[in-house]
């Protein structure tokens, strides 16, 4: 893991630093901030491996950002790059006349190895979370992609939905993967699909879709398992998917959907009886979504060997 910040650097070094070392020595990129700016400039960067993937996390003050074709030249890197631009607006060019506008909370795609010019919207700082995936022609099925520019994603594509589902999981602590190797391999299968280079339509992309879409329903699982009448039904109703497509969600996953929420039930109530001491069990098996005692006490005991008061005495 490689994690620094601004905070142990003096004040009159701070933009100096960050841009010779951090930037064009690790980054592969030029930055400029006006000379009356940088006494105030501050930052900080976080990367983590990640499978065969690096999830990394910036956070500073606004600035003008250029890959060049000497930055390429100096860190070059042959991966796909999905960004999220959690906060800080601003304008993408990547020359040929293309530049948009990038929002909060827009998704980025593009090949590593490409130049850009990216100017900030406001003064007030931005973060940025990115995955940047090693290309391999496995990974994209066979198509080339070091022509990918810097670009948010096609409007109206059905990838949208998964692919934030799954850029939100791979590059925040809100769930751990349980597969990175796949969920990697599904994140560029979604970020291709969604740039228009590959058809959603292929077996994998489609595998792609369900899983993006699983940890979507897993989101709501999560938020709402305390609750005993949450049922397939309304999940899928919350998704706008049939029933019967969710339960197809879970048919590559390693538990069903009705598997998956009573583990979610029995582990808080586990919790609970450790946590709450003041709670009966029968206060637990309710708060925790189960409908009657009896459900409670096999699936506890199922699960974890023993009865429930007999875990709250253990622990």
């Amino acid at each position: 893991m490689l994690n620094f910040s601004t905070d142990d650097v003096a004040p009159r070094d701070r933009f100096e630093q960050w841009r010779e070392v951090r930037s064009r020595g690790l980054f592969g990129v030029t930055i400029e901030v006006p000379a009356e700016r940088r006494a105030a400039f501050e930052g900080s960067f976080r990367a983590e491996r990640f499978g065969t993937a690096v999830v990394s996390h910036i956070a500073a003050s606004a600035y003008v950002i250029r890959r060049t074709e000497a930055d390429i030249a100096r860190v070059a890197g042959n991966s796909l790059c999905l960004g999220l631009q959690v906060r800080g607006p601003g304008r993408l060019d990547t020359g040929s006349g293309r530049s948009e506008m990038i929002a909060n909370g827009d998704m980025i795609i593009n090949h590593s190895d490409l130049p850009y010019d990216a100017t900030p919207g406001t003064d007030g700082g931005f973060q940025f979370r990115m995955l940047k995936i090693p290309v391999t022609d496995e990974l994209t099925l066979g198509r080339s992609v070091t022509d990918l520019v810097a670009a948010r994603p096609l409007e109206g594509s059905r990838t949208l939905r998964p692919l934030r589902a799954l850029l939100d999981v791979l590059t925040s602590s809100k769930r751990a993967s349980a597969d990175p190797e796949r969920d990697i391999a599904h994140i560029a299968l979604l970020g291709l699909a969604a740039r228009g280079r590959l058809p959603d339509s292929l077996p994998e992309v489609r595998g792609a879709i369900r899983a993006g879409l699983r940890y979507l329903a897993l989101d709501i699982m999560a938020a709402q398992y305390h609750q005993i009448d949450l049922t397939p039904a309304l999940v899928a109703r919350s998704l706008g998917l049939s029933v019967r497509h969710l339960h197809m969600l879970f048919e590559d996953a390693e538990n069903t959907f009705s598997r998956t929420l009573m583990l979610m039930r029995v582990g808080e109530a586990q919790r609970l009886l450790i946590t709450q001491p003041d709670l009966t069990v029968s206060q637990v098996a309710y708060a925790s979504g189960f409908e009657s005692l009896a459900t409670f006490y096999r699936v506890f005991r199922n699960v974890y060997g023993i009865a429930p008061g007999d875990a709250r005495q253990a622990s």
